[in-house]
């Protein structure tokens, strides 16, 4: 039986995709690309087995594991998760955020609350339909996030953000699984993301995506980290407490 795979459709992991493409596991795996709300819904509720999701959804998961030594991750500017406004970050009364990526949305809100100090409201907003006022401000993602933020009179890095703030990497997300996998599949499941990673110039060539070739290359090799090392996941785990302590402040009691 074939294990079904989650992967997103953005940028940043055209290497695991071109990876998983041309690595003889591609014949043990279905794979699906979609978004990262999408890939974290399906590995919920089980119609896939393994996927790469935003960081916040892993403690959500039933029987969750993290499976390889790859992610998502920036140790410093990572070009892709922004928040863009037309007013400086003193002045932003309310955040329309992107509701593709659990971490990102629940990242901004740490780092207004606790880093740059302010209460602005939160907004839902569909990117899909509706379009941007540059005036607003917004939590920019992936693809969306390179194309636009240019657009916008200021613009800030949350993992830059993010490592001013705690001195720690960040990981936006990680390859996870919600059932035990065998050593054996785990193996060639990294060994086919490696292969991808070393072959990032072949994976920009041979997979459509919207960028120009040096912006893509310059992008994936400087300002993405993919190495779940031990300081991504000490910070990993410090984003965990920090979201579930700004979780629970969302809670009103009754009769309070």
């Amino acid at each position: 039986m074939l294990v079904r795979v989650s992967a997103i459709s953005y940028l940043n992991t055209l290497p695991f995709v071109y990876g998983l493409m041309n690595h003889p596991v591609s014949e043990k795996i279905e794979m699906k690309l979609t978004t990262p709300e999408e890939a974290a819904r399906s590995l919920i509720d089980g119609t896939s087995d393994v996927g790469i999701v935003p960081s916040a959804v892993i403690p959500q998961l039933k029987n969750g594991r993290i499976i390889t030594e790859f992610c998502i991750g920036a140790d410093n500017d990572v070009a892709s998760v922004l928040l863009c406004s037309g007013k400086p970050l003193d002045k932003i009364d309310r955040i329309y955020l992107d509701s593709e990526s659990m971490t990102s949305v629940m990242l901004a809100r740490i780092l207004c609350r606790k880093h740059w100090k302010i209460e602005p409201e939160f907004a839902k907003f569909n990117f899909s339909e509706q379009e941007l006022d540059l005036s607003q401000s917004y939590v920019l993602i992936g693809d969306k996030a390179m194309l636009y933020a240019h657009k916008f009179n200021f613009s800030y890095d949350l993992a830059a953000e993010w490592i001013k703030f705690k001195n720690m990497p960040f990981v936006f997300a990680c390859w996870a699984a919600n059932k035990k996998l065998s050593s054996s599949f785990k193996e060639e499941f990294n060994d086919a993301l490696r292969f991808g990673l070393n072959n990032i110039d072949k994976a920009l060539t041979s997979i459509p995506h919207k960028f120009e070739y040096q912006t893509a290359y310059n992008y994936l090799t400087k300002n993405i980290s993919y190495n779940l090392s031990p300081d991504k996941r000490a910070g990993l785990s410090e984003f965990w407490c920090l979201a579930l302590e700004e979780l629970k402040s969302k809670v009103r009691w009754f009769g309070s």
